[in-house]
């Protein structure tokens, strides 16, 4: 991308992972000033040393557990003291454990990082957003298999547990999310969108077996999406300025696509969702 004179300031979560380093490059190139938000800030730190040689831009990182609700509200009062206003906010960050496991609070580690920490850091930015802001957050073609159910967050024994579902479903619940807020903050001049950025060749996608790990190394990775190729529709949908007024629309393939009907038109479930989510977050007494 071509450089650019100062635009603002860009959030971006999990920002030293496999694509989250892409995103955030680029957004300096492009004139960003840079909140990379990660859990481990000791494994970030050289990450943002080599983005920083590599653009010249200039990056705060930030320590914040998704999974941790009251970290989250911690995190995000720190976001607000040191910026006025958030230009750019892409939730990006995301987990797909291969054991069952439960937050701090008490939820699904998946549902918990994927779509509730999100949608928590979300809401509590909103006062900083305003005309021009561009939400974007990371989905996956496994929304496809999530369903909303009323144990959604319910800690899940190992028997009950299944990777893909979980995580299916934690995506499937931040579409539902951008759906509702696209429509609620459009007035507000703010854009939200999400992104499917196909199969991507990141560590997310490992089986913690070695054998299998190994054969996916040499057979199944050539195959698919490099980082770059997938963080290419996260950066269209945020920075491309031949869509800064779009909102509530999914980026694949780096352009907008149509939504299919048996999930925009599932009402159920969004309200569903909705009444799920605002029961976890009174329980651990959030506030948005």
């Amino acid at each position: 991308m071509a450089e650019g004179t100062y635009k603002g300031v860009a959030l971006v979560t999990g920002a030293d992972g496999g694509m989250g380093r892409i995103h955030t490059r680029e957004l300096a190139k492009a004139g960003y000033e840079v909140v990379m938000a990660c859990i481990d800030p000791d494994i970030a730190r050289p990450v943002m040393e080599e983005i920083q040689r590599e653009s010249g831009g200039t990056f705060h990182l930030m320590r914040v557990d998704l999974g941790n609700l009251a970290d989250i509200v911690r995190f995000a009062d720190e976001v607000k003291s040191r910026f006025p206003s958030l230009q750019i906010l892409l939730n990006n960050a995301g987990t797909l454990p291969s054991k069952a496991k439960s937050s701090l609070n008490n939820v699904e580690y998946t549902m918990a990082v994927n779509y509730l920490g999100h949608y928590t850091l979300t809401n509590l930015l909103h006062p900083i957003m305003g005309p021009g802001t561009r939400i974007v957050s990371m989905i996956s073609l496994a929304y496809v298999i999530g369903k909303i159910t009323p144990d959604l967050f319910k800690p899940k024994t190992q028997r009950e547990y299944n990777r893909f579902t979980a995580y299916g479903s934690s995506k499937l619940a931040l579409y539902y999310f951008m759906l509702d807020a696209a429509e609620a903050w459009k007035d507000e001049g703010i854009c939200f969108n999400v992104s499917d950025p196909n199969i991507v060749d990141t560590g997310i996608i490992r089986m913690d077996n070695v054998v299998v790990d190994k054969l996916c190394d040499w057979i199944f990775r050539p195959l698919i999406n490099t980082p770059e190729q997938g963080a290419a529709n996260m950066l269209t949908a945020a920075i491309d300025p031949n869509y800064k007024d779009v909102t509530g629309k999914i980026f694949k393939n780096r352009k907008p696509i149509e939504h299919k009907r048996r999930f925009y038109n599932n009402l159920k479930q969004r309200q569903l969702l909705r009444d799920l989510t605002a029961q976890i977050l009174a329980d651990n007494n959030i506030v948005l």
